[in-house]
């Protein structure tokens, strides 16, 4: 069995960087140079000198790493690590709703593939889909593949958020429930909640605090607390003991079974034989690349390239 010390120098001989998503197993995010949220750690990539990038997270997330870094290898270690809510978004579906609302702007989230992304206006997070519909000039947009974060968008804007589809959602997400955390609290009566807001209603009402998996680890620090319930994929929980912080799941059940098949002896086999390599087509990135810069724009923000 390899541990994240081989492996890390193996990246490291390999002029390999290894950028591994919040949700992944603790042994991954020990390994890597970087953990982060999915977008943070693409625009991390393009900051980096280094040859290859090993993304260590769900298919989306290593194919949104190449379509910002053209320049560099990406690796994704495990091809069948997919994420099922941007699969319930298929560009044809994504083109029919363009078709039935003409000049509504349609909103994708970042959980979803690069042929979605390429059909979008803008591409948010779930850090900054809010604040980036409230600055848009229409009170009606068309926001996918997640529901339960286009309700939280809806609710913080007061614009009319369609969902598209109308049933994307996280599975992992929606496996926490409001008696799993009600219990949770019951056993841990003074811990703070940090959910996300791809949670249900219901579970967002008992937060205490709402946003992305990077958000929540700032609130973290931020409340002062000594103990949190976390409402997201049980790898947060990791991240905040990390921290020093004292984190339990709000839910046993919120494993994303897709995250974890990442492995060590993955990551290991991907730099070894150089396989896995993600590619997309040139078109579709470069107009993918074009929703995620349009969103920073409206949000004046500049990207890692720009500033180059």
């Amino acid at each position: 069995m390899l541990t994240p010390i081989e492996v890390r120098r193996l990246l490291e001989g390999r002029k390999a960087v290894l950028l591994a998503h919040n949700y992944q197993r603790p042994e991954i995010q020990d390994a890597a140079h970087f953990v982060g949220d999915s977008l943070e750690l693409s625009l991390r990539a393009a900051e980096v000198d280094a040859e290859v990038v090993v993304f260590a997270g769900v298919d989306f997330m290593a194919e949104q790493a190449a379509i910002l870094n053209p320049g560099k290898v990406v690796l994704h270690p495990e091809p069948l690590s997919r994420c099922p809510m941007a699969a319930m978004l298929t560009p044809d579906v994504a083109r029919r709703y363009r078709e039935k609302y003409p000049g509504v702007p349609f909103v994708a989230y970042v959980n979803s593939s690069a042929e979605v992304k390429a059909l979008a206006d803008y591409v948010v997070t779930s850090a900054n889909a809010a604040a980036l519909v409230s600055q848009l000039d229409s009170d009606v947009v068309l926001f996918g593949p997640d529901r339960h974060l286009a309700e939280y968008v809806a609710e913080k804007t007061g614009k009319t958020v369609i969902p598209v589809p109308g049933f994307g959602h996280c599975p992992v997400h929606l496996a926490i429930t409001r008696p799993d955390l009600e219990k949770a609290k019951h056993e841990h009566p003074d811990a703070k909640v940090l959910a996300h807001p791809e949670c249900t209603r219901e579970v967002r009402a008992l937060a205490d605090f709402i946003g992305s998996t990077s958000q929540m680890l700032r609130a973290a620090r931020e409340l002062g607390a000594r103990k949190y319930l976390v409402a997201t994929e049980v790898g947060l929980v990791h991240r905040l003991l990390s921290l020093g912080l004292e984190a339990y799941p709000a839910s046993p059940y919120a494993v994303c079974p897709d995250m974890k098949k990442i492995t060590l002896e993955s990551v290991a086999r991907a730099v070894l034989e150089g396989k896995e390599v993600v590619r997309v087509d040139p078109v579709i990135a470069e107009r993918a690349r074009r929703a995620i810069e349009r969103a920073f724009e409206l949000l004046g923000v500049s990207t890692p390239w720009q500033r180059s």
